[in-house]
């Protein structure tokens, strides 16, 4: 890992202007840690990709930043407000906004029912479901069939146009290509992209990365519950091919 470390320039966190910030974090379940020492800073507008292998950490970095992990030790901060141990609807409230893996949708509801959900948080149904719609057809043309019967990519569709109708602040997205074949990840992505553009905070946790870093603003690669790197996609994109991802 040490040449991979000396490889190109590690980009500095900017902590100070971060939209959402973890300092220091070391966290886990029960008595064991996963993270040690956790460094991350997304800014306003920034898509922030974090890649590593499975058990790197990264599963349970986004844990922390949504509030359902509390750290033992180490801060999360929200707009530069101190928010460690708020609880995780208070965060999704003030626009933390998770897609875990696996989508988080209810199965055995309606594409049109699982939509509703959403308006429990004030916002307009109509208004769900033409953001919904426009940004993904496919879900338009299946609005009234089961959650669970839908592709996995539709899942995915079903789950971001959810969230996104929120309005979040930042959008956490957890392993977004996981089971979906590449032409349907490189649509998500491609949506991905569109939301970026907006302006919106993305941070995104991928095991595979060659999608994500299209997208990405700042890439980061973590093993063992350390962020070991920090750079331009490209860079990083070039180092997990040589050294341990086998991108092709």
């Amino acid at each position: 890992m040490e040449e991979m470390v000396a490889t190109s320039e590690q980009i500095s966190l900017d902590h100070e202007h971060a939209l959402l910030d973890l300092v220091g974090i070391h966290a886990g379940y029960g008595t064991i840690d996963v993270l040690h020492g956790v460094e991350l800073a997304v800014q306003p507008g920034q898509v922030f990709a974090l890649l590593g292998p499975n058990g790197a950490g990264k599963t349970t970095t986004l844990g922390v930043a949504s509030g359902q992990i509390m750290p033992s030790t180490g801060s999360l901060l929200l707009m530069g407000k101190e928010v460690t141990g708020t609880p995780p609807a208070v965060l999704a409230r003030a626009g933390v906004c998770l897609i875990p893996e696996g989508r988080g949708i209810f199965p055995n509801l309606t594409v049109i029912e699982n939509l509703r959900m959403i308006t429990f948080a004030g916002v307009s149904f109509s208004d769900v479901l033409d953001r919904a719609f426009l940004q993904f057809p496919r879900l338009g043309e299946r609005r009234k069939q089961l959650a669970g019967t839908l592709s996995g990519g539709e899942q995915q569709m079903l789950a971001m146009s959810r969230a996104l109708a929120s309005d979040p602040a930042v959008l956490m997205l957890d392993e977004l290509s996981m089971g979906l074949a590449p032409i349907i990840v490189e649509e998500l992505y491609e949506q991905v992209g569109h939301l970026a553009e907006s302006g919106l905070s993305i941070l995104i946790v991928e095991q595979f990365a060659q999608s994500v870093l299209g997208v990405a603003d700042v890439a980061a690669i973590m093993t063992g519950g350390v962020i070991q790197r920090i750079g331009n996609p490209d860079e990083i994109a070039e180092e997990l091919t040589e050294v341990y991802l086998g991108i092709s």
